[in-house]
C-alpha cells in the first residue's frame, strides 16, 4: 500500500534550499539597486529571476540553470508551492492596505478614472487577443479564453507598485493619491471578477449568457458574503481569540489561518485562491482590533522574504532571448504600445469627462494606472499555470508589466510638477500629520469598568457622553462595558450592563461580566486583551489622605497596561455636555496628550477649548539681561507653548490665555469658575516613588476643589 504522502529526496531538498537562497539573495540585492535608482523594488526582484533564468545566465551557462531552475516535476512543485504562498501573502497585504472608507470618499472621481481606463483597455485588449497569430496560442479553439486573459492583463493595475511609488513621492494621503488608490482598487476588483470568470469557464462552465451570469454571480456572491457575513463573523472570532487565547502572536496566527481558509473556500467554489487571500485581507482591514504590530510583521515577512521569491520565480520563467525573433519582438512592442497608449488614453478621458479632473491631474492618473507590475505578473502566472498562455506570451506579458511599471514613476513625477494642492487639502494634511503622533487618534478599543451602584449614575453619564464623542473621531470604534460579580449576582449585573449599554448610542458595545475573581485583578486581566484605553469613573468622596480616588481606582491607574482616563464628576445637570473645555498646560508631553483629548472631544462645532498656561510668580523678580526680567521671558515662552498647543486643533474654536500667579492651581480653578468651564482635562504621568498613587499636589488640589467634572489622562 502506498504511503499517503512521501518526503522529497535529499537531493531535491538540497536544491530547493540552494534555489531559495540564491533567488532571495539576488532578488533583495537587485531590488535595493532598483530602489536606489528611484524604481519600485519589484522591478529588481523580477530582474533577479530574468538574470538567473534562461534569458541570461542559465541560457549562457547551463550548469547555473541546473542549480536554480527545477529539473524534475517534484522540484517544480515544491518551488511553485512556496511561490504560491508568496503571492497569497502579497495579495493579503494588498487587502490589508485596502481602505473601503477611502473608496467611498473618492467614489465619484475614482469610478470615472477607473471606468475610462477599464473600458478602453478591456475592449482593445480583447481585440488584440482575437488578432494574435494562432502559433502563439496554446489552443486556437480556445481563443476567446486567451483574449479574455489578455484583456484582463491589460486592464488591471498594480496596487503594490502604486503604493510604493506614492510612498516614495509622499502622495499617499494627498487627494490625488487617495483617488488613484481607490481607482486601482476598482480596477483590481473588476480584474479579479474577470479572471475568476475566465477560470470558471476554463473549468467547464458554458460560454453562454447564462454561464457568464452564473460566473459573475458566483464571484459577486463570494465577495458580498465575505464583506458582510464574513466581517460579522470575523469580529466575533477576534473577540473570542482576544478573550480566551493567551499565547503570543495569536493575532498573527489568526490572520494566516483565515488566509488559508478563505483561499480554500475560493478554490472550492472554482475561483482563484488568490482572490480569497485578497478578500480576507480586506476583511481584516475593517477590524479595529488588529494591531499595527501584527500588520507590520505580516508585511515584513511578505515583502522581505516571500514576495521577492515569488517575483524571482516569475522572472525565471521569462525567456527574453526567445523573444528576439522578428515576430515575437514585433508582438512584444505591439502589446506594450497598446497597453500603454490605451490605458493612458482611457484613464485620461475618464478623469477629464467623468471625474472632472484638470489636464495634468488626468495625465497623472493615466501614468499611475499604467503600471501593471505585480498584478500583471500574477495574471500571467495564472494563465501559464492553467495552460491558457504559451511560454512566449507569458514572457511578453511579464515584459509588458515590467516596462509599464518602470515608466509609470517618470510620468507621475512629470505631471506632479504641474499639480498644486489647494488650501483645504494642505490644512487636512497638516491635521493628519499631527494626528499620526496623537494617542487619542489611534484609540479604537476602550475598556469601561462599571460598578452596579445606585449613586454611580453621574460619573457614568459623563463617561457615556465622552465615549460617544470620542467614537465620532475614528472608525471601527468599540467599547467593552465590564463589571465584576459573584455567582449569585451575575444575572443582576448582566441586566445592569444591558441597561447601561443603552446610554452609548451608535457604539459597538460588548458587555462582559467577570465572575469569581477579585475586582482589581479581573479588570487588569481584561485590560491586557489589546485595549487602547481604559476609562474609569471615580466620583466617590475620599477622606483618607493616602488614597487619591479609591483603593481600586488608584491601583488600576498605577498598574494598567494601557493609557487610563479617570473621570471625577460631581453632580452635573441632566443633558450635560462639555462645550467649554479647559486644558491647563505646562508644555509637557502629558499636557499635550490632554490637549489632543480635548480637541478630539470637540465634535459638534459649538465647543470652545481654553488653552491656559500659568507662569508661576516667585517672590522676587530678578533681571537677567537688558531685554527684561525673568518673568517677561517666561511669558514669551508660555505664549509660544499655548500657540503650539492651539495648532493641534486648528479647526476648533480656541481661546488662548497666559496668566501669572503664585499658586497655579488657584489660578486654574478661578479661571474655570469665571469662564463657566464644563470640563477640565489634566495630563499626568504616574510617579512610582511610593505605593500611593501620586499625581502631584497641584493636580490633587484641582481634583478635590473643582466644581465641574475633571478628566485625568494618564499615559
Amino acid at each position: 500500500m502506498d504511503q499517503p504522502f512521501t518526503a522529497p529526496s535529499h537531493h531535491d531538498v538540497l536544491l530547493l534550499l540552494v534555489q531559495l537562497a540564491v533567488l532571495l539573495f539576488t532578488a533583495r540585492v537587485l531590488g535595493a539597486i532598483a530602489q536606489r535608482f528611484g524604481q519600485p523594488t519589484v522591478i529588481g526582484e523580477i530582474s533577479a529571476g530574468i538574470l538567473l533564468g534562461p534569458s541570461l545566465l542559465s541560457g549562457f551557462f547551463p550548469f547555473i540553470g541546473e542549480i536554480v531552475i527545477p529539473q524534475t516535476p517534484v522540484q517544480g512543485y515544491i518551488l511553485e508551492t512556496i511561490s504560491l504562498l508568496g503571492v497569497m501573502l502579497l495579495l493579503l497585504v494588498t487587502g490589508l492596505e485596502t481602505d473601503l472608507g477611502l473608496m467611498r470618499q473618492q467614489a465619484k472621481k475614482a469610478v470615472g478614472v477607473s471606468l475610462g481606463g477599464l473600458t478602453v483597455t478591456l475592449l482593445t485588449g480583447f481585440v488584440l487577443g482575437m488578432l494574435v497569430p494562432d502559433n502563439l496560442l496554446v489552443n486556437p479553439e480556445q481563443r476567446i479564453f486567451f483574449a479574455l486573459f489578455i484583456a484582463t492583463a491589460l486592464a488591471i493595475s498594480a496596487i503594490p507598485v502604486l503604493a510604493k511609488v506614492l510612498i516614495d513621492l509622499n502622495l499617499t494621503r494627498r487627494d490625488i493619491g487617495q483617488t488613484i488608490l481607490a481607482a486601482a482598487m476598482i480596477d483590481d476588483t473588476v480584474g479579479w471578477i474577470l479572471l475568476s470568470i475566465v477560470v470558471g469557464l476554463i473549468g467547464g462552465a458554458s460560454l453562454s449568457v447564462l454561464g457568464i451570469v452564473q460566473s459573475v454571480g458566483q464571484v459577486l456572491a463570494f465577495i458580498i458574503i465575505s464583506l458582510t457575513l464574513g466581517v460579522w463573523l470575523m469580529r466575533r472570532v477576534i473577540v473570542f481569540v482576544q478573550d480566551n487565547i493567551h499565547t503570543p502572536y495569536k493575532m498573527l496566527g489568526l490572520v494566516f489561518l483565515m488566509m488559508f481558509v478563505w483561499g480554500a473556500l475560493a478554490s472550492a467554489l472554482g475561483l482563484e485562491p488568490l482572490l480569497g487571500a485578497f478578500i480576507v485581507g480586506v476583511i481584516f482591514s475593517q477590524m479595529p482590533s488588529l494591531n499595527t504590530d501584527t500588520i507590520h510583521t505580516i508585511e515584513s515577512i511578505t515583502l522581505g522574504v516571500f514576495s521577492p521569491i515569488f517575483f524571482a520565480v516569475a522572472g525565471l520563467k521569462v525567456n527574453v532571448l526567445g523573444l528576439f525573433t522578428p515576430e515575437l519582438l514585433l508582438m512584444t512592442v505591439i502589446v506594450i504600445v497598446v497597453a500603454t497608449v490605451c490605458k493612458l488614453l482611457g484613464v485620461y478621458l475618464g478623469a477629464r469627462f467623468l471625474g472632472g479632473s484638470d489636464h495634468w491631474t488626468a495625465f497623472f492618473f493615466g501614468s499611475a494606472l499604467n503600471a501593471r507590475g505585480s498584478m500583471g505578473i500574477i495574471i500571467a502566472t495564472i494563465g501559464l499555470t492553467l495552460n491558457v498562455l504559451t511560454q512566449e506570451m507569458f514572457s511578453i506579458i511579464v515584459v509588458m508589466a515590467v516596462f509599464t511599471s518602470i515608466i509609470a514613476p517618470f510620468g507621475m513625477r512629470y505631471a506632479l510638477q504641474n499639480i498644486k494642492a489647494d488650501v483645504k487639502e494642505l490644512e487636512r494634511l497638516k491635521r493628519e500629520e499631527a494626528a499620526r503622533s496623537s494617542l487619542i487618534s489611534n484609540v479604537k478599543r476602550v475598556l469601561l469598568p462599571l460598578r452596579a451602584r445606585a449613586d454611580a449614575g453621574t460619573a457614568q453619564a459623563v463617561e457615556a457622553v465622552l465615549l460617544n464623542k470620542l467614537s465620532r473621531r475614528t472608525t471601527n470604534f468599540s467599547a467593552t462595558l465590564m463589571t465584576v460579580s459573584d455567582v449569585a449576582q451575575r444575572a443582576q449585573n448582566t441586566t445592569y450592563l444591558n441597561q447601561m449599554a443603552g446610554a452609548f448610542k451608535g457604539l459597538n458595545i460588548t458587555n462582559r461580566v467577570a465572575v469569581g475573581e477579585s475586582v482589581d485583578n479581573a479588570i487588569l486581566n481584561e485590560a491586557k486583551r489589546d485595549y487602547d484605553l481604559m476609562m474609569i469613573g471615580a466620583s466617590e468622596g475620599v477622606t483618607n489622605t493616602e488614597i487619591l480616588f479609591t483603593p481600586i481606582v488608584d491601583y488600576l491607574v498605577r498598574l494598567a497596561p494601557c493609557p487610563v482616563l479617570v473621570v471625577r464628576a460631581p453632580d452635573v445637570p441632566e443633558g450635560w455636555k462639555p462645550t467649554r473645555i479647559l486644558i491647563p498646560t505646562n508644555g509637557s508631553l502629558a499636557s499635550r496628550r490632554a490637549a489632543e483629548l480635548g480637541f478630539a472631544l470637540a465634535t459638534e462645532g459649538d465647543e470652545t477649548l481654553h488653552i491656559l498656561r500659568i507662569v508661576e510668580l516667585s517672590d522676587t523678580s530678578t533681571p537677567v539681561d537688558v531685554s527684561g526680567t525673568l518673568v517677561m521671558r517666561q511669558l514669551k515662552t508660555a505664549w509660544q507653548t499655548v500657540e503650539q498647543f492651539a495648532e493641534i486643533g486648528a479647526e476648533v474654536n480656541t481661546q488662548k490665555q497666559v496668566l501669572v500667579g503664585k499658586e497655579p492651581e488657584n489660578e486654574i480653578l478661578s479661571y474655570a469658575e469665571d469662564n463657566q468651564i464644563d470640563l477640565i482635562i489634566l495630563g499626568t504621568s504616574v510617579s512610582f516613588g511610593t505605593e500611593r498613587l501620586y499625581l502631584g499636589p497641584r493636580v490633587e488640589r484641582i481634583l478635590k476643589r473643582a466644581k465641574c467634572p475633571v478628566l485625568i489622562i494618564n499615559t
